[in-house]
């Protein structure tokens, strides 16, 4: 029974229903709608509701950063396994237009950016990889941009 539930919570859509019901996503309504099987990608939406509004009607600024925070840390964590230590280190957001309606993000980790990573932290080093993000509306329109710094290491053997 727990090797089936440590499977499942490991895997991709394990992982996207459990951030699903998780408070601080809940809470604000943000949605993940997919994770690729082998974490190169993901997406996050978020519908604009009464519980995250901001005074003037739009989408509060925090749940807009809150769609993007731990999606990239959790995308390179699996796809470069126990071996390396990954964690936030800052961000940065800027707000563009106001957010009406639903609201999406889209995230990913190439080949070639891992292969990057990889090779920079070879010898133990830290690395800090940054990602911009951009969070659009129904009409492809600009909300905001997240900047996402994360730091890697190679774990000591």
């Amino acid at each position: 029974m727990m090797s089936k539930l440590r499977h499942w919570i490991s895997s991709p859509s394990g992982i996207r229903k459990i951030i699903n019901v998780y408070g601080p996503y809940l809470g604000a309504g943000v949605r993940v709608t997919h994770i690729d099987d082998d974490y190169r990608s993901a997406a996050v939406e978020m519908k604009l509701n009464w519980y995250n509004t901001n005074y003037v009607g739009t989408h509060f600024g925090g749940s807009l950063y809150s769609m993007v925070d731990p999606m990239y840390m959790l995308l390179l964590m699996n796809r470069l396994g126990k071996d390396y230590v990954v964690w936030d280190k800052s961000a940065s957001i800027e707000f563009v237009r106001p957010g009406r309606g639903t609201v999406s993000a889209y995230f990913e980790v190439t080949d070639e950016r891992l292969e990057d990573i990889i090779q920079a932290t070879a010898d133990g080093s830290k690395h800090l990889p940054e990602w911009d993000v951009n969070i659009t509306d129904e009409q492809g329109e600009l909300v905001a941009k997240v900047r996402k710094v994360l730091y890697v290491r190679k774990k000591k053997q």
